[in-house]
């Protein structure tokens, strides 16, 4: 397993300082020079994906991937972006080594000559190669990495987050799960930048309405026993057990569970699930209150079924989350540059920002925009309970209420977010 990522978003044994200086190490010029695109026609335009294809993380960063290719083969049925023809360039960053993600991401805009950097699953690599983006003025869409800083006190002009925040997804589900379930919480917090996001989300909702934090445990990523863990939490006797873990970390936790019998005891809830989790598990193990961050069962919603039956037919299975936030990440890629009518990053950049997608790129039943002066994604969330079977064998989260962002999401300036643009 690769070294897992702090929530400063280095590797073990990579400072922040030292990211920064891997981001510059092309020298001044690229960080102060406009990039060159070449004439209409001459080459495709590019872009440069630095996600995980191995590791914890793989089905999800392949997810994506399946929806990247999808927006690719839509856009180049309508005529491509400015008239020329998309192409994804792929790099595997690994799931959790800061160090590769940032050297595939160098490789991508130096060697590649990349249009757009695309990445990552992973939070804190999200954070280190946005720094490598910021450098050399390139634009960058982050799908799926769900950290608060990437749009919050590290905000950069350049860079778009498709995923809700570690926040929103802690807002739309803690004051129920309070509600209804008891006010002693005990945490399972994967130890890098997603994890901790997460839990300081919590912690604020739990001071807000009153229940208390009984313990939290930092666990590595890439863990495969949470025997001790989950031992250690039941001592504590809480009320609800709060697994904040992904990808296949979440799968074998929840497992564990089970066969402890803990969901017998205690609630078991979360953050956001995976639909990739969900398929994995056993249906017993089909259990507790998530918040799913977007649904192929969407009844009624315009363009949600044919972007379900285009994917079933591309990999057998409906879209997952994952696959929705490539496909909508690459989308938001073109519309920012046909819009621009460039794609110089400043001019793309300012047409993205407070941009509201069109609903065959939004797939939800509100309005999907990509905030003003922060550039997260503000849309929908659905909060609900995980389900051995539902309609359908893919049908396995039963949602209980649809959630407008907007009525839980930080003011920007609450976010922390001082967006500051080139001159």
């Amino acid at each position: 397993m690769n070294d897992k990522v702090d929530d400063k978003g280095s590797s073990k044994g990579i400072s922040r300082r030292t990211i920064l200086k891997m981001a510059t190490t092309t020298g001044v010029a690229a960080m102060v020079s406009p990039r060159i695109v070449l004439a209409a026609g001459e080459q495709p335009v590019k872009f440069g994906i630095d996600n995980p294809l191995t590791g914890t993380y793989a089905i999800t960063g392949r997810n994506e991937l399946h929806g990247m290719e999808l927006a690719i083969a839509e856009i180049n049925a309508k005529g491509g972006i400015l008239g020329r023809q998309a192409q994804l360039i792929v790099e595997d960053s690994t799931s959790g080594d800061a160090g590769v993600a940032v050297q595939k991401a160098h490789k991508l805009i130096d060697r590649d000559k990349v249009d757009f950097l695309i990445g990552n699953v992973n939070s804190g690599l999200t954070e280190a190669i946005s720094q490598v983006a910021f450098a050399k003025n390139v634009f960058m869409l982050d799908p799926g990495g769900h950290a608060d800083p990437i749009t919050g006190t590290e905000c950069h002009w350049n860079v778009f987050q498709t995923c809700p925040s570690t926040t929103l997804l802690v807002n739309a589900i803690a004051p129920d799960l309070i509600k209804r379930f008891g006010k002693k919480f005990y945490f399972l917090v994967p130890d890098y930048a997603f994890g901790h996001g997460l839990l300081d989300a919590y912690n604020a909702n739990l001071k807000k309405y009153g229940a208390t934090n009984v313990g939290a445990d930092l666990i590595p990523l890439g863990t495969a026993d949470y025997s001790s863990y989950l031992i250690k939490a039941q001592s504590a006797s809480p009320d609800v057990i709060v697994i904040l873990q992904n990808g296949d970390d979440q799968t074998n936790v929840l497992k564990q569970a089970v066969q402890f019998g803990l969901d017998k005891r205690f609630h078991i809830a979360g953050a956001n699930i995976e639909l990739e989790t969900l398929e994995a598990l056993p249906p017993s193990a089909r259990i507790g209150n998530w918040v799913i961050e977007w649904y192929w069962n969407q009844p009624g919603v315009p363009h949600v079924k044919e972007f379900t039956e285009a994917i079933k037919k591309k990999t057998g299975r409906v879209p997952t989350a994952r696959t929705w936030f490539g496909h909508t990440s690459i989308h938001a890629c073109a519309l920012a540059a046909n819009k621009a009518k460039s794609l110089d990053a400043v001019k793309m950049a300012r047409a993205l920002d407070g941009l509201v997608l069109p609903p065959e790129v939004a797939l939800q039943p509100g309005e999907a925009v990509y905030r003003a002066t922060q550039h997260l994604l503000i849309g929908t969330l659905w909060a609900g309970h995980a389900q051995a079977q539902g309609s359908g064998a893919d049908d396995l989260f039963h949602v209980d209420t649809i959630i407008d962002t907007k009525t839980i999401a930080p003011t920007v300036e609450e976010t922390g977010c001082k967006m500051v643009w080139p001159s």
